[in-house]
């Protein structure tokens, strides 16, 4: 089975208080198409770091990122602004919706940005909104959406250029359980359908039986669920 997504032997420090202090030591992980991994870890543990590096914003001190069979370590800033917009679905606590644009606009803008071809993209809108169950609020501003609408709003948006890879940062914090739930599953479910990797950094144990696996970052690497 073909790893979407393979993090090896990454290791990252920073300074505190005038100390070198490792976050990741060595980790590595590799993350199978149609997989769905969660990882837990308490604050301060790296669980940022990790996820920065997995998704380009953050290179390690050293080791080695593979997106869809494609180093990804080095590139240049445009590259892996590319990688960013196009192999990668991000999916933050907060949904971070432009304010000024409406539901649609929000995925159209990403679509434009992604140079896909705009019958495609009007295509692929109509095709997100109906699953999420968000066509009859194509029109709304995010000021009018509930929080688990901005949410599914949000997950639209990272699904709309298809990546390879779908990250998610503590994706229920701001929700309700039901509502919190319904998000995850709506993840795993994008995951199994497309044969997409997914990895979600939570605290929510609620969610966990809807993951493939359940890994710790401890001690600066990722040990399976005891």
């Amino acid at each position: 089975m073909r790893h979407r997504m393979i993090l090896g032997n990454i290791t990252h420090a920073f300074e505190d208080g005038g100390m070198q202090r490792t976050v990741l030591d060595h980790l590595s992980l590799q993350v199978s198409e149609g997989e769905f991994v969660a990882v837990m870890g308490p604050s301060g543990s790296g669980k940022s770091t990790f996820l920065s590096i997995a998704g380009a914003l953050l290179k390690p001190a050293s080791g080695e990122v593979w997106l869809d069979g494609e180093a990804i370590v080095g590139k240049e800033k445009q590259a892996l602004s590319d990688i960013r917009l196009n192999k990668i679905g991000f999916i933050f606590q907060s949904a971070n919706l432009i304010p000024y644009l409406k539901v649609e606009e929000q995925l159209m803008l990403v679509a434009k940005l992604g140079d896909m071809d705009k019958a495609k993209a009007n295509e692929r809108v109509r095709e997100l909104l109906l699953k999420l169950g968000l066509d009859h609020r194509r029109s709304a501003y995010p000021d009018k959406l509930s929080g688990g609408e901005r949410q599914r709003v949000a997950i639209a948006r990272a699904l709309m250029n298809d990546p390879a890879v779908l990250l998610a940062d503590e994706p229920t914090a701001s929700l309700d359980a039901s509502r919190g739930m319904d998000v995850v599953r709506m993840i795993a479910g994008e995951a199994k359908e497309r044969g997409k990797s997914a990895i979600m950094v939570t605290h929510d144990e609620r969610v966990l039986p809807l993951c493939d696996r359940v890994l710790y970052l401890e001690n600066g690497r990722l040990i399976p669920q005891r």
